[in-house]
């Protein structure tokens, strides 16, 4: 099939975009040359983005200093996260370069494409909690999630301290839980209520992390537990970003009083899968990897077809029934979302 034809006004506003992108990125490069010969910029160095407002981003040097800096402008792809060199000057800085990233965290945009909303994440923060009800498709839609971008996720169930006076509750909570631990992945009990955040902070020291959640289960609480200056920060950002920010899409790296960092956003607080493919989601699962390919048809759907690896084993009682239905729940999700041709 071939390409299809633009009409003469959606070729003119093609054209019309492009040429502003143009002059946008013309203009960056024009005040970052500026800035080079006006505003005394000091010798190049290391730094990282902490939060990106559209053309100019915050940098943190490794002192802790922050700065804002202007982009050349072959740097537009920069996100939070990132690691720049960079030159500090009286009033704004300019970033000259971007250094490779270890990972990167993306998400679906409205029109399907992945766009990069974070950099160099060591750890996903899965923050669940007993109120309201967690639910095992929830989760490990996340753990897909972070499968699929190799970023280890760690499943913290918060407001543990409800479940101290509810044996039921408990009981609920840890038959929900009881199949990751044999996956190999960590899970943590948390409380803002009490003390014994000590293992989080443990686990946080000395990497960047990202908490992703419903609403409700005490993520902003233990935002500001774990580093106490963020609400200031987060507002000093803001306002240096100037009028007409909208502050509840901007990702900003907050320094925890345990070592490590994190980076909070509602951009990255959910993860649509839509994106996927079956292969992708199946690949999620790791239990479900070693017997990809053994079922006796090639396009086996792991359902009720004859000779399936992976139901079999199920049967045996070697993958969770629950994990095995949170599968086939986003799989049929991802179908439904199927756009149509």
């Amino acid at each position: 099939m071939g390409k299809r034809k633009l009409s003469r006004q959606q070729a003119w506003r093609v054209e019309k975009i492009q040429a502003e992108r143009a002059r946008r990125a013309a203009r960056r490069d024009t005040l970052a040359q500026e800035t080079l010969t006006t505003d005394g910029l000091g010798p190049e160095q290391e730094g990282v983005v902490v939060a990106h407002y559209g053309t100019q981003v915050t940098v943190e040097a490794p002192c802790g200093r922050r700065q804002r800096c202007h982009l050349r402008a072959n740097l537009d792809g920069l996100v939070t996260g990132d690691h720049v060199v960079w030159s500090a000057g009286e009033n704004t800085g300019v970033v000259v370069a971007q250094l490779q990233r270890h990972s990167a965290l993306s998400r679906p945009d409205a029109r399907g494409r992945l766009k990069t909303i974070a950099a160099n994440i060591d750890q996903i923060l899965v923050v669940i909690a007993p109120f309201p009800e967690p639910h095992a498709n929830l989760i490990d839609r996340y753990l897909v999630a972070a499968e699929a971008v190799a970023i280890e996720p760690v499943i913290l169930l918060n407001k543990a301290d409800l479940l101290r006076s509810d044996a039921g509750l408990a009981t609920q909570m840890a038959q929900l839980l009881a199949p990751y631990p044999a996956l190999g992945y960590r899970v943590l009990h948390t409380s803002t209520r009490a003390d014994g955040l000590e293992p989080l902070q443990d686990l946080l020291r000395d990497r960047t992390s990202v908490c992703v959640g419903q609403s409700g289960v005490g993520k902003s609480s233990l935002v500001n537990r774990l580093a106490p200056d963020a609400g200031q920060r987060v507002a000093e950002l803001s306002a240096a970003a100037g009028k007409g920010t909208h502050t509840t899409s901007t990702a900003v790296l907050l320094r925890l009083s345990c070592g490590g960092a994190l980076i909070d956003s509602p951009g990255i607080r959910e993860f649509g899968l839509w994106h996927m493919s079956r292969r992708d989601v199946e690949l999620g699962f790791r239990e479900l990897r070693p017997l990809l390919g053994s079922c006796r048809f090639r396009d086996c759907r792991h359902e009720q077809e004859p000779d399936c690896a992976i139901t079999r084993e199920a049967a045996a009682g070697r993958i969770s029934a629950q994990r095995l239905q949170s599968f086939r729940h986003i799989v049929a999700g991802l179908e439904d979302a199927t756009p149509a041709a």
